[in-house]
């Protein structure tokens, strides 16, 4: 991981680093002396600079396969042991070219060795590999002993070719062949090399499909008469195997056969065999060793031994003549007797450890024992003892048996460092063989800032879901937990590499993950640490959802390990420099890893930079995403915050986020920051005194602006806030009350209902999760009950601040709002079914509503008073009525919602005062289907009233409520209803009816229920006695023009049109000129919003036509303007019926889709802005049968 300061992981990304890092020089030179063995710099198994370095070094320097690659001291170090031969040998030369990454120097050294007929199969086993060749971001070579240098692996050609297939008379200086003859066998070497490739992974593919799973493995180790199945790579190998030695030994036929058998295989390339994979011998090389036990590579380790040079005389590297046999013998006896005295060191230094470490344990038990409350669990990695040196278990119930002998930091199962607990204790069982250098590093237990902060566990594990950590799967149990000592880190690469090391591709990148994070860990050098967390966080050019959570969970396991202050020196710098990227998903994994690194941060980069990062990132980012990472990551950092001047600065916060115009960002604010920031303001005592007074205050200041420049966005959001704080706020009332501390969890706790509280948007709104525990909750929620029950609110300073200021500034609120605004109108009846349901029925019934019964006065004096009664025309009536009448749904409520509204609707009318409120709160509750019931009782208290001014506006209600009704209740209940108040004696109350008939013809589809409405419009319109009644003949003409466009056609051509002829064809005797162009304005109204509709050729001759040059003859005296348009309408029509005529009839036309004419259209849409009538009746023109 430590080779050079390139970042491999950044070849497969676009030219993005190169561009932003600038000033990054990769040195791509190494001097001789690099190349001289011994362990690699930074290598964490390597003994100190400044220790004295012993006789004899076992270092991890790599080898090649055949186990040839030793080093040069290594070759000295024979040679002391008695070689005769003292020169070094040119395989030994070649590793080390290969090694140091000269090779031009190498690919001389073959050639030469060609021409002297002296082939060293190392130098053609490279040469002629193009693994070797071509540059691969995650995939190492083919050899171990290929390193990789400074500048990575070698550019390859233009040509796929390697040495052995060269033809160097193509490339001689001749000039002789033409340059097309080159291009051909160029393009006949790409088309192989491709060729090749699809067949290398289809291998690749193919092998790792049928992998033998490593349960299977360990039943064949465990039972080796089971045999292993052969693996489709082993196969491939095998055939080439036979196939050479049936050449070899001119068994020609059966090799012809036996290639025909697999055609599938290139027997003349070894290659096709698999990528990177060295040849073995020959089938006879390994018949003749097979007797000889050759070492399982799990068995052993390959070390170089030398010797310092600096020990050595002067000229021993010479070709002098071999020492005597009686000097070596005496060298050879001094280094046992140094290797000796040090271990007798060591013994005695691990024994003196061991006897420290028995102590701090006895100690530590006996802290424990006198601690009455445990604190805070930390997650102490120095309490373990030497793995030689068992200890027993922990008796305590929150200890976790450890694996891998104790030596990972496991944070499975562990919430939060700040959880209540111990720190689970080791158990080390001792290892079998007592002198592996098995000897853990003794660290201090790491410390974290603690906030100063009381939040409860469940509220701040909650707060923690939040961080999409991943930790479930296996390589979430990997990433999850960090080695702390040499070993683990062996034991950490035994486990991930074998999985890691196949699966380098774009697709698998997250499986090198634990072994940055480890390396990163415990390696000595602060830059080649800094350059792994680099490749950490650049590892995946767009980490999808699944692979950001795997490095979020590796980033916190990094974070518990090291310590806060690495933390901010080595992981926030890699957030920073992400924090502008292209690409939206490395912006979403630096907003994701702010909120899951605060619990880790020191307190004043929390409140400082982490927060003014994700401030900036808020406010410029412009994916909704991020921005809803950011938000979550803030609420996060809201609930580790203690500095009270940093208030402000999330007040503001939360308001910028309040104003984001994506629903996400607003969603996750009220989910998780909201809750954490009442969290914080709580503990501050700052949510009833700042928190409510504030958004309160910017409510009214909208309101000031008036009813007509009222901003309805912002006043959702401050009104959503405040919904949002509920339910802190009644946390706040149960754990300030008089009786908090009897509260007593011992004993039988009833359960809360399901009921009792509205569903929480998310846990952290869940007061349950606030208070602690839903235990507490109950037993909090009986004492309140009881306490307002019976010994009410004396004492209770956060229940009275509700009562007495809340409360009625609430109210006040309500009373300035539009009532015509059913929006407003909606969010104020939540915000108060939310509270009401919240606090419970109790307090509803004896602190909201006497409030609100106090200031409405539904008293028999003020039936007919005009002072006191303007608050009934005001939103108090419907937010009262759906807002806190319909919170609980029993018997003695529902009565008390039908008189109340049968009291508002008979005080309004005998007041003849404005029915807008009556009017929203109709709209609010027949929106659900529950109140249709109960609605249609209170209007058969209207219809039977004997106060002709009640059954007018209980008609007019009915129009409210009949869309969304079910056709069998509008067939039982609503239209006898409707012809019982026709039969009555008032024509008011008979015109009064007609909205509503022409509603149920809009949206009823039952035969005989039409029929009956139908006969009861045609009295209106047939009937003599109905003949002068003006406002009739006014309504029936605005209910046809709504309801014509979208009733039934059939109703449509048979009775609408034929009607409105007659209406127009009567119009135009009108003597009143006020009432003629009363009716001529509606008739033209009905006319433009059934344009719209299909009609027939006969309905547009007999009807339509007729009716419009009727209705242009009134326009022609009263208002020119609309002449013009009813012109071109007459005229567009006229052309359509003769078209017919002429061409084939069709079943029917649409008139506004006629007016296609330039001069017809330019003149229709001019004349249709200067017209002063209805806005919204002219918009019918362009409306569409739905």
């Amino acid at each position: 991981m430590a080779a050079g300061n390139v970042n491999p992981f950044n070849l497969s990304d676009s030219e993005e680093e190169a561009e932003r890092r600038p000033n990054e020089t990769v040195d791509t030179e190494r001097s001789p002396s690099d190349g001289a063995p011994g362990p690699p710099p930074g290598n964490p198994f390597s003994p100190p600079a400044d220790a004295e370095p012993p006789t004899l070094l076992l270092s991890s320097n790599r080898t090649s396969p055949s186990g040839e690659g030793i080093s040069v001291s290594a070759a000295a170090t024979a040679a002391m042991a008695g070689s005769a031969e003292t020169r070094v040998s040119v395989d030994v030369i070649a590793a080390q070219l290969l090694r140091d990454q000269y090779i031009l120097t190498a690919l001389e050294f073959h050639t030469e060795l060609l021409e002297a007929g002296r082939e060293l199969p190392r130098l053609r086993d490279y040469f002629s590999n193009p693994g070797n060749f071509e540059r691969q971001s995650g995939t190492p070579p083919a050899s171990k002993d290929q390193v990789l240098g400074p500048g990575g692996p070698l550019n390859r050609a233009g040509s796929i070719s390697t040495l052995d297939s060269l033809d160097f008379a193509r490339y001689s200086d001749d000039g002789n062949r033409e340059s097309d003859e080159r291009v051909a066998v160029l393009e006949f070497e790409l088309r192989k090399a491709k060729e090749t490739i699809q067949a290398l992974r289809a291998n690749l593919t193919q092998a790792a499909e049928s992998e033998v799973p490593s349960q299977e493995r360990k039943n064949f180790k465990s039972s080796p008469e089971i045999q292993e199945p052969i693996r489709p790579l082993e196969k491939r190998a095998l055939n080439f195997l036979v196939n050479e030695y049936l050449l070899k030994n001119e068994y020609k036929l059966s090799s012809i056969t036996f290639s025909d058998e697999n055609d599938d295989q290139d027997f003349e390339l070894w290659d096709d065999v698999g990528l990177n994979i060295p040849k073995p011998p020959d089938l006879l090389q390994l018949y003749r060793n097979c007797g000889t036990a050759l070492p399982s590579p799990r068995d052993t380790v390959d070390v170089a031994v030398g010797v310092d040079l600096g020990e050595l005389p002067g000229n021993y590297v010479t070709q002098d003549p071999p020492k005597k046999p009686d000097l070596l013998q005496q060298q050879q006896t001094e280094v046992v007797q140094e290797l000796e005295y040090q271990i007798s060191l060591l013994n005695n230094e691990k024994q003196s450890l061991a006897e420290q470490i028995k102590k701090l344990q006895s100690e530590i038990q006996t802290l424990k024992r006198s601690v009455s409350s445990p604190p805070l669990a930390t997650l102490d990695l120095g309490s373990q003892a030497p793995s030689n040196t068992p200890t027993t278990s922990s008796t305590d119930p929150l200890s976790v048996p450890p694996t891998d002998n104790g030596q990972y930091l496991d944070i499975r199962g562990v919430s939060e460092p700040e959880s209540d607990g111990d720190p689970p204790s080791t158990q080390n069982t001792p290892h079998p063989h007592p002198q592996s250098h098995n000897k853990l590093k003794s660290r201090p237990p790491v410390q974290f800032d603690q906030p100063n902060r009381k939040l409860s566990p469940a509220f701040q594990q909650a707060l923690l879901s939040f961080c999409r950590m991943s930790s479930d799967s296996r390589l979430g149990a990997e990433v999850s937990r960090i080695a702390d000592s040499e070993e683990s880190v062996m034991l950490m690469l035994g486990r991930c590499l074998p999985r890691s090391g196949p699966n380098v591709l774009l697709a698998k990148r997250e499986e090198l993950i634990p072994l940055i994070l480890c390396t990163a860990c415990l390696h000595p050098e602060p830059k080649e640490r800094d350059q792994l967390l680099h490749i950490l966080f650049n590892l995946i050019k767009r980490p999808d959802d699944e692979q950001r959570q795997m490095i979020l969970t590796g980033c916190v396991a990094f974070a518990r390990h090291v310590g806060p202050t690495r933390v901010e020196a080595e992981l926030l710098p890699q957030c920073w420099e992400q924090i502008n990227h292209k690409y939206p998903e490395r912006r979403l994994l630096v907003a994701e890893s702010c909120g899951a690194l605060a619990p880790y941060l020191p307190k004043e980069i929390r409140s400082s930079l982490v927060l003014s990062m994700l401030q900036q990132m808020l406010a410029e980012d412009k994916a909704d995403m991020v921005r809803e990472a950011v938000v979550k990551s803030l609420g996060i950092i809201m609930g580790y915050i203690d500095d009270p001047d940093k208030y402000s600065q999330g007040f503001e916060l939360m308001l910028l986020s309040l104003g984001d115009p994506s629903e996400r960002v607003v969603s996750a604010i009220h989910q998780v920051f909201i809750p954490a920031f009442a969290a914080w303001t709580t503990e501050l005592g700052t949510l009833q005194t700042a928190l409510f007074p504030s958004l309160l205050a910017r409510i009214e200041k909208l309101l000031a602006q008036g009813e007509h420049s009222l901003d309805e966005h912002k006043l959702h959001m401050f009104l959503s806030a405040l919904q949002s704080l509920i339910p802190p706020l009644f946390a706040v009332v149960l754990q300030n009350a008089p009786f908090t501390s009897r509260a007593m969890l011992h004993g039988e706790i009833p359960a809360i209902e399901v009921t009792r509280f509205p569903r929480p948007a998310s846990p952290l709104q869940d007061v349950a999760t606030i208070i602690g525990s839903r235990e507490m909750l109950s037993a909090l929620l009986l004492l309140y009950d009881h306490q307002l029950e019976h010994e009410g609110t004396t004492g209770w300073d956060s229940l009275l601040w509700v009562v007495n200021q809340l409360l009625p500034q609430l109210i006040e609120i309500v009373g300035r709002i539009n009532v015509t605004s059913s929006t407003c109108v909606h969010e104020f009846s939540r915000f108060f079914w939310r509270f009401c349901r919240t606090f419970g029925k109790i307090f509803t019934n004896t602190k909201v509503k006497p409030q609100f019964q106090e200031i409405l006065r539904l008293s028999e004096e003020n039936v007919d008073a005009t002072a006191g009664n303007g608050i009934l025309t005001k939103a108090t009536v419907p937010i009262y009525a759906t807002g806190v009448l319909t919170c609980y749904n029993q018997e003695e409520d529902r009565k008390l919602l039908v008189g109340f509204l049968e009291d508002v609707m008979t005080t309004l009318s005998l007041s003849h005062a404005p029915l807008d409120s009556l009017k929203a709160s109709f709209v609010e509750l027949g929106a659900n289907p529950v109140y249709h019931e109960l609605l249609l009782t209170v209007l058969w208290y209207g219809v039977v009233h004997t106060s002709a001014l009640v059954r007018c506006t209980a008609a007019r209600m009915f129009e409210l409520i009949l869309r969304g009704m079910s056709e069998a209740l509008v067939d039982r209940r609503a239209a006898p209803a409707l012809i019982t108040l026709c039969s009555g004696p008032e024509f008011s109350v008979r015109i009064s009816t007609i909205p509503a008939f022409g509603t149920i013809m809009e949206t009823v589809t039952q035969k005989e229920l039409l029929e009956r409405v139908k006969m009861q419009l045609a009295s209106f319109l047939e009937d003599p006695q109905y003949q002068d009644q003006h406002s009739l003949h006014m309504e029936i003409i605005r209910t046809f023009g709504r309801v014509g466009p979208n009733a039934e056609p059939r109703f449509r051509d048979e009775f609408v049109l034929p009607h409105l002829h007659k209406l127009a064809l009567a119009n135009n005797s009108q003597a009143v000129e006020s009432k003629r162009i009363d009716i001529a304005t509606q008739l033209f109204e009905a006319y433009s919003a059934l344009s719209c509709c299909f009609i027939s050729e006969e309905l547009m001759v007999n009807h339509f036509l007729p009716g419009l040059r009727c209705l242009r003859a009134d326009m022609e005296q009263l208002s020119p303007e609309h002449e013009v348009i009813l012109s071109s309408m007459i005229k567009e029509c006229e052309i359509k019926v003769e078209n017919r005529g002429i061409g084939d009839a069709q079943g029917s036309v649409s008139i506004a889709s006629s007016l296609v004419g330039e001069d017809a259209k330019t003149k229709f849409l001019s004349k249709m802005g200067q017209l002063t009538t209805s806005g919204a009746m002219l918009a019918n023109v362009f409306q569409r049968k739905k």
